[in-house]
């Protein structure tokens, strides 16, 4: 059996016309074919089984409901899986040869498995840094703010408890007033420049200290249906799986979200500013 492989191996090399991983693959005894498609399989399963828990990590963790739509976690994160679960599998396919001694078979694999692990590595970290960590009431709207977004160098004018970043989903706050005219205008220039007010740590203060221009702000949900007569069906849905979804119609209200690209609509009781569902309609 080592011969005709042997031979294979031979014939694959010497022959212009058989460079290819097919053609290599079809010459070789059918054994030889099972032995390197159950490697190149078992190596599949164990980079989904990594990729399965990797997607827990990052949708239950890091981009829940509705953030992996609004911040774009999802796309991304099948971007990086979809590269790593491939790329393994394909090399393993490539390398792997029984007629190898075994040292150099587990050093080959090792170096495969390595270069996967840096893979998605690197792929998760790109995914962390992208990550939503606060949804912010902003005047007028809220604003899913990213990690990527907040200077780091301005994080401790923020209060105490908001100076690290959290990594189990975004917590809802508010931007406080502002102190004076100058500063309302140095902080609308930065936001004119790119960085949001939202993202700026020295505005930031606990959700309950802007109760009342939150109200204020808040338009009723009846405008969203007039506006949006086509999706009323989507908004009725939204609240019938929402905490206490007996809440009278004229009790409930709507704010825009601006996330990083995309719009989307928070519904909210007015009784207590509470955040209870999320369409994807940009009310703005």
């Amino acid at each position: 059996m080592l011969k005709s492989w042997s031979y294979c191996y031979e014939t694959f090399t010497s022959n212009p016309h058989h460079k290819s991983m097919s053609a290599m693959t079809l010459s070789m005894p059918r054994p030889f074919r099972s032995s390197r498609l159950l490697a190149a399989g078992t190596h599949l399963m164990i980079s989904l089984a990594v990729a399965a828990a990797a997607a827990w990590l990052v949708f239950g963790m890091w981009y829940p409901y509705p953030y992996r739509e609004i911040s774009g976690g999802r796309e991304l994160f099948f971007i990086v899986i979809a590269v790593d679960v491939v790329l393994g599998p394909l090399l393993t396919l490539t390398v792997f040869n029984r007629s190898k001694p075994v040292r150099e078979l587990r050093r080959d694999l090792s170096i495969i498995g390595l270069l996967q692990l840096a893979a998605l590595a690197y792929g998760l970290w790109t995914v962390s840094v992208a990550r939503p960590v606060h949804l912010v009431f902003e005047m007028d709207r809220f604003r899913v703010v990213h990690a990527i977004e907040v200077p780091d160098a301005e994080l401790d004018q923020a209060p105490p408890e908001l100076r690290h970043l959290p990594w189990t989903g975004p917590t809802l706050l508010s931007m406080r007033a502002f102190r004076n005219d100058k500063e309302k205008v140095d902080m609308t220039l930065v936001a004119l420049g790119g960085t949001p007010l939202g993202a700026r740590p020295g505005l930031w203060q606990g959700y309950e200290k802007a109760r009342i221009q939150v109200t204020a702000a808040t338009k009723p949900l009846a405008n969203l249906k007039t506006r949006f007569p086509a999706q009323a069906g989507l908004i009725d849905a939204a609240l019938k799986s929402a905490p206490g979804a007996d809440r009278p119609e004229a009790a409930l209200g709507y704010l825009p979200i601006a996330g990083r690209d995309k719009y989307w609509t928070a519904l909210l009781d007015l009784n207590t500013t509470e955040v209870i569902a999320f369409v994807p309609i940009d009310s703005f």
